[in-house]
């Protein structure tokens, strides 16, 4: 009963207004959605730069590059089911307040970082309110959207993700190349960053209280465990997907002697990402989930399958358009059902487990992409890649699709 009652109280929460509440478009999204196109940009400006910086400032050699970057990942990882939990439990605007706080702060470690042993604390402490902060932003959208429109809402939401991936990385290099000015760069990073934590202050939200009459803390408070064998196939693509990210440009480089050619690349694949959450909308907002997801995983196949096949330029950038264009049907899909198996007081949780599984699948997938590289070749390590995708694709269609249906909640949390 004193769950029961938790839940209707926080039913109010998702709306600031009753005129914004039918709004998709409503001023708060647009908030939430410009900071956390604010909060990419910030973090994707500096990342292909970093190395450069090590090796120019620290003479830092790759497997300490490694070490010391990988730091980041692993604090918001760490962080992350935690951060779902703190969400759910208090005001969410005031969490996501304090967090962007942190994270822009952040920036100016790196300005004063004199050895590479303080800079990598920094990068260390910096991934802490970088997890909190994706769960709590996106958490934020999500009580911006009206009901009706949440499952759409959802998907656009994810092409600030994109937009800043396509462009920011672009942005970074041009001005190093310009200014060969790394303090530059990291003053730039904080003051996006400083732009987003505005972005969140305009955000008007109804006071949340902090929730109160919980049952006795469990798994489910930090982990939807409802959605367990959803997370399973989604960390399937994310392996994919961390063997393919993270070998490319070498890969590129080394057996197709494309030199400079990785912005490109993922310039095309931000690009089918933008185009399939645009094309996708429709079938989200018909609530066709599984149907999405099944058709991204499938152009994903595709993409990576060809990458694998044929080793020529023009597949090359081909298989980056399928598998922007299979990834932005796939993943928005799967968050709307990680969605739709959370009670409304779980919000969080069900956005901090889905990132979660998708950074443990990264994790692994770039351990194994490096351990096939090192040992075997491009060619194994890329058709691993191909055939994890080909098991999570007939993984969803053979039994998490009927997973979903069964665990679905009939409520507008779908």
């Amino acid at each position: 009963m004193e769950q029961h009652e938790e839940i209707l109280s926080d039913a109010s929460a998702p709306t600031a207004t009753t005129e914004a509440a039918e709004k998709l478009w409503n001023s708060n999204y647009w908030k939430a959605m410009i900071s956390n196109f604010l909060l990419f940009f910030a973090f994707y400006i500096l990342t292909p730069l970093l190395p450069i910086y090590l090796d120019a400032q620290f003479r830092a050699d790759k497997h300490m590059m490694g070490f010391v970057l990988s730091g980041y990942v692993v604090a918001a990882l760490v962080v992350r089911p935690f951060s779902g939990f703190i969400v759910d439990s208090f005001d969410r605007k005031k969490v996501l307040m304090l967090c962007f706080l942190f994270f822009f702060i952040c920036f100016l470690g790196y300005v004063g970082a004199g050895t590479l042993l303080l800079f990598a604390i920094v990068r260390t402490i910096h991934g802490l309110p970088f997890g909190a902060v994706t769960v709590a932003n996106s958490t934020v959208a999500m009580d911006s959207l009206p009901s009706r429109h949440r499952n759409v809402g959802i998907g656009y939401y994810g092409l600030s993700n994109n937009l800043a991936m396509a462009f920011a990385p672009s942005v970074g290099i041009w001005i190093y190349t310009a200014t060969h000015n790394f303090d530059l760069l990291f003053w730039l990073a904080f003051f996006l960053a400083m732009g987003g934590f505005v972005s969140v202050a305009l955000i008007r939200l109804p006071a949340r209280a902090v929730v109160k009459n919980k049952q006795p803390l469990s798994l489910d408070r930090f982990f939807l465990t409802r959605a367990w064998l959803m997370a399973i196939n989604i960390a399937f693509f994310a392996v994919c997907w961390g063997i393919m990210s993270n070998y490319v440009a070498i890969y590129g480089k080394e057996k197709l002697d494309i030199t400079d050619g990785t912005g490109l690349f993922f310039m095309i694949l931000s690009l089918g990402l933008f185009a399939s959450r645009l094309q996708g909308s429709k079938a989200l907002k018909k609530g066709k989930l599984t149907q999405n997801a099944v058709m991204g995983t499938l152009l994903s196949l595709a993409g990576y399958t060809l990458f694998a096949a044929v080793p020529l330029p023009w597949a090359y950038y081909t298989s980056a358009l399928l598998i922007g264009l299979g990834n932005g049907h796939m993943y928005p899909a799967f968050l709307n059902m990680f969605v739709s198996v959370a009670r409304h007081d779980q919000r969080g949780t069900a956005n901090s487990s889905i990132l979660t599984s998708w950074d443990i699948g990264m994790g692994i997938g770039i351990l194994i992409g490096g351990v096939l590289v090192e040992f075997c070749t491009y060619s194994w390590a890329f058709w691993t890649a191909a055939f994890l995708q080909l098991g999570g694709t007939l993984l969803l269609i053979f039994a998490t699709r009927r997973f979903f249906l069964n665990r679905r909640l009939v409520e507008d949390a779908s």
